[in-house]
This record gives C-alpha cells, sequence and structure tokens, in this order.
C-alpha cells in the first residue's frame, strides 16, 4: 500500500482514498514517511539547489577541475 499527502488538507490518504490532482505527494512506503512530505521536499529543494550553486560555481571558475571534486 501506498501513502500520500494532501497539502490542501494536511491529511495522509492511502490508495484506497487518495485525493487526485495537483494536492497530493507522494507516493511514500509509509505513513509516517508522508506525514513528513513537506519537511521531505524542503530538504530534496535544499540539496539541489546547493547542488546547482557549486555547479554554476564549478563553471564560473576559471581552471576548475572536475578531478578537485573527486578528492
Amino acid at each position: 500500500m501506498s501513502f500520500w499527502y494532501n497539502v490542501d488538507t494536511g491529511q495522509v490518504e492511502t490508495d484506497e482514498n487518495r485525493s487526485r490532482g495537483a494536492e497530493v505527494m507522494g507516493p511514500y512506503e509509509s505513513e509516517a514517511e508522508a506525514r513528513q512530505a513537506l519537511e521531505l521536499a524542503r530538504a530534496r529543494t535544499e540539496k539541489w539547489d546547493d547542488e546547482d550553486r557549486e555547479w554554476e560555481h564549478r563553471n564560473e571558475a576559471p581552471g576548475w577541475d572536475d578531478e578537485k571534486l573527486d578528492g
């Protein structure tokens, strides 16, 4: 069974009672994970933003080398 987080109601839904449309996030493997949907999304977005900034910096810096990142 999959779990979904409804951003309009703030409730966790299952496959049996899931709302349709853009108001649900998921699927998640557990009810607890679905309850953390907004926090998980925020953390992932911050991580992706950091990676984007790193990528942009790498492409702007003269002489920057991918091998330097691999360490």
